[in-house]
């Protein structure tokens, strides 16, 4: 069996360089656009007391050790959320963030387990203004790069056109003939039997153990994510409020919230929020989180109790986080995102 190059090996190199190249114009545009716009550049410490309390995400975990031998449990961070928000809290109004994250558990043609998380942050804005900071970015990085299109699989998208915008009430009662609203009260709670009759209806399986958001999830990915971003980039948006993570619940209709996902070509490329600044409903949301993981994967995070004491007198605000190598890739066309990653870290590329 041949053993792959290195992808340190000159000829496996002089492959990747056009597009490491296009990737360093896109980052130099990006800097540029976001100083215009009078945002503040701000670096986040990668180590931190929690990585961030998602049931799903997993983090690489070290330990500090201290003059006197001690040691404290630490994390890398899987994004710079709970930092730029403390900064919010500090009286900043618009921040951005080129962040190198870290995420365990994740290789593939989509995933790394070191890339960079495109974070930015505007105090007093609605999160619709984010969209419209997505339609720039996703011009812009075509420009950089010297394409009219966004490419990935067979797949396209115009980067210069209106984005579609659909809510997932929507896009479950058009791609599998469900009434997602239906399965959620007004006070958020969720009815898993019913949901579990409509996948059922719909032809996908249903396990005893599902939860509502295992169905949810299970959905989403076989019916929807598959059609979302063709042609044009699509917004995805009004997440139920109980997957809603750190996003506020919409005034519209307690039962979503303002969370919404940007796609091109089928791909996931960010996730944005109408940021939650309640305190108390954070730390439950992060209980619940946990206690999920912990079913799961049979571990839990810390909660920072730091993070939520900042964000008791953080402003309103609205945030993004935009996985820049995923925008590289479909920029330049290239399959993999290690082809765009200038040191992929160490071990056999998928």
């Amino acid at each position: 069996m041949n053993t792959p190059s290195p992808w340190w090996a000159p000829h496996r190199h002089a492959d990747r360089r056009p597009a490491l190249m296009a990737r360093n114009r896109i980052v130099a545009a990006f800097r540029a656009h976001f100083e215009q716009a009078d945002f503040v550049e701000a670096e986040a410490a990668a180590l931190q007391v929690s990585p961030g309390n998602e049931a799903h995400l997993s983090a690489f975990a070290t330990e500090a050790l201290g003059p006197d031998g001690s040691r404290r449990p630490l994390y890398l961070h899987t994004s710079p959320e709970f930092a730029c928000k403390k900064l919010l809290a500090a009286g900043e109004e618009r921040i951005v963030s080129f962040a190198r994250v870290f995420r365990n558990r994740e290789r593939g043609p989509l995933h790394h387990p070191e890339f960079t998380m495109l974070e930015w942050y505007r105090a007093g804005a609605d999160y619709t203004d984010l969209m419209r900071d997505c339609a720039d970015l996703l011009a812009l990085a075509a420009e950089r790069a010297g394409t009219r299109r966004l490419r990935h699989r067979g797949r396209e998208a115009d980067p210069f056109a209106a984005f579609e915008r659909i809510t997932l009430a929507e896009a479950f009662a058009q791609r599998a003939g469900i009434d997602l609203l239906a399965t959620i009260d007004r006070d958020g709670r969720t009815d898993r039997d019913g949901l579990a009759a409509a996948v059922a209806r719909s032809g996908l399986r249903v396990a005893e153990d599902d939860t509502w958001g295992d169905l949810f999830s299970r959905v989403l990915v076989a019916r929807i994510e598959p059609h979302l971003g063709l042609g044009r980039p699509t917004i995805l948006y009004e997440y139920p409020v109980s997957e809603a993570a750190l996003a506020r619940p919409s005034l519209r209709d307690p039962r979503v919230a303002e969370r919404f996902e940007l796609y091109a070509c089928g791909v996931e490329l960010a996730n944005a929020f109408g940021e939650l600044t309640d305190a108390e409903e954070q730390r439950r949301r992060f209980k619940c989180a946990m206690a999920e993981k912990a079913r799961v994967y049979g571990e839990t995070y810390p909660i920072d109790e730091d993070f939520l004491a900042a964000l008791a007198v953080m402003p309103e605000a609205s945030g993004i986080a935009l996985g820049l190598d995923r925008l590289v890739m479909l920029a330049t066309g290239a399959p993999r995102i290690e082809d765009v990653i200038w040191t992929p870290v160490a071990g056999d590329p998928v």
